[in-house]
């Protein structure tokens, strides 16, 4: 080979090398950023999982004080009722 075209080829090879090196680059990179994101969501499912018995339990209790509440109104206006009817019949 002449001289010119070994600088050319070395040159293409180089250039070759770069590229490669780049794209392994480009790929770790990738790579990483595809596994921190495994790692967040399994963070994120393991909080949620975590959690979730203590958000039913507060479910739970606004039921259970809500059913109270509209049974304790109930009760009321039944006393209410039933002392207006005792009033009426009194007279």
């Amino acid at each position: 080979m002449e001289p010119r075209q070994e600088d050319k080829h070395l040159a293409k090879g180089a250039e070759q090398a770069k590229e490669q090196a780049s794209k392994k680059v480009s790929y770790g990179r990738e790579q990483v950023i595809e596994e921190a994101q495994r790692v967040d969501k399994a963070k994120r499912t393991e909080k949620h999982l975590a959690e979730e018995p203590a958000q039913l339990a507060k479910e739970q209790a606004r039921k259970k004080a809500y059913l109270a509440q509209e049974e304790a109104t109930a009760e009321a206006q039944v006393a209410r009722k039933a002392r207006e009817t005792k009033k009426l019949g009194e007279k």
